[in-house]
């Protein structure tokens, strides 16, 4: 069997397990990144290849036509938006700049929020979501003496999304208490009816994070921004690193806004896929299959014995990544998360957890 690793901490390292496979890339299918399996705009290439001619020069410090265009998609002034390499960058430039002395998690969550807050010197408190309530936040979050909170919707990993109408409510009880709020939008696109976007201007403690990564494809070029009151979007850009953003990013960001068509294929596609593989995935005795909204199904293992590391590790042999989720706080070695890709991958994993829960049952 493949040796037992530490617990990845986070997924879509494709790279480090083919090496400790034995194994090229190209052999292993990746249930461990949950990214559009529809990959990038086919417009991309073009798009990159035009602008290879402008990698001679500094990139624009300040995004200047990618912000428009995000503007102009979300209905937003450009003042409202700050990009990034990718939204992890915004994720610790925001405890650095704001200086919280405590920070809460909305729990189970993306690790590097923690990193982040510990980086910046605040101590990390946490509110722990149930997995009998869905890993949905079904009672009002006290922060208690938390001035930063971080939360996320969808949640990560379970996919459970709130209504336009709770996230409201919930920014409001958190902000009246004097926090502010981040909240981690990564996966909205697939479902973008539900992003707080709409109330930006009426919430001033209120800063949202979106992600090229997921919905359009683009891991590799690190892209991300966020969306906040124009007076914040200052004060983080003056101590933003420098030139953080390529130029090559900038323009894969205008490309994905440009092809709408991609955009409502995409939503279409995972939609459909996701319901299909959560009714496969719920049939398997010895798993249950929490309901998501995002790319990524959240299961709870129950066949007795059977770990996350243990399922991980057989489904490895037959060239399959999950994701062990035991190392999500408020999680526990019964935890994997997978990702919703075509429905021929779905398929070949289906079939090998059947496969591997009974034989671990026999």
């Amino acid at each position: 069997m493949p040796p037992a690793r530490t617990v990845p901490e986070h997924g879509g390292d494709i790279y480090g397990i083919a090496r400790e496979l034995g194994r090229s890339p190209g052999e292993l299918v990746d249930f461990s990144a949950s990214i559009n399996p529809l990959g990038f705009p086919p417009g991309l290439p073009a798009a990159l290849a035009a602008a290879l001619a402008e990698v001679v020069h500094y990139p624009d410090r300040r995004c200047t036509a990618l912000r428009e265009e995000l503007a102009a998609y979300h209905g937003l002034s450009p003042d409202e938006i700050l990009v990034g390499n990718g939204s992890t960058e915004l994720i610790y430039l925001l405890p650095r700049t704001l200086r919280p002395r405590r920070g809460l998690i909305v729990a189970p969550a993306f690790s590097e929020y923690h990193k982040a807050l510990q980086a910046a010197g605040a101590e990390v408190h946490w509110h722990y979501t149930a997995a009998a309530d869905g890993f949905t936040l079904r009672e009002p979050v006290d922060p208690g003496e938390a001035d930063l909170v971080f939360l996320a919707n969808p949640a990560s990993p379970s996919g459970a999304l709130l209504s336009l109408q709770e996230m409201v409510a919930a920014v409001r009880r958190l902000s009246a208490r004097g926090a502010r709020v981040v909240l981690d939008e990564a996966f909205i696109d697939f479902v973008e009816e539900a992003s707080l976007k709409t109330e930006l201007a009426r919430m001033p403690r209120l800063m949202i994070l979106r992600s090229f990564t997921k919905f359009f494809g683009l891991p590799g070029i690190r892209l991300g921004y966020l969306l906040a009151a124009p007076e914040l979007v200052a004060r983080l850009a003056a101590v933003q690193e420098p030139w953080s953003v390529s130029t090559l990013a900038q323009a894969a960001g205008r490309a994905c806004l440009k092809d709408r068509d991609f955009m409502v294929r995409s939503r279409e596609m995972v939609r459909a896929a996701r319901e299909r593989f959560f009714r496969q995935l719920s049939a398997l005795p010895g798993l249950q299959v929490f309901p998501s909204a995002a790319n990524y199904l959240l299961l709870r293992i129950t066949t007795p014995g059977l770990t996350a590391a243990d399922l991980r590790r057989r489904l490895l042999l037959r060239g399959l990544i999950i994701r062990d989720a035991s190392n999500f706080p408020g999680l526990d070695e019964g935890f994997v998360r997978v990702a919703v890709r075509r429905p021929e991958d779905n398929d070949r994993l289906a079939a090998a957890l059947a496969e591997v829960l009974r034989e671990a049952a026999a």
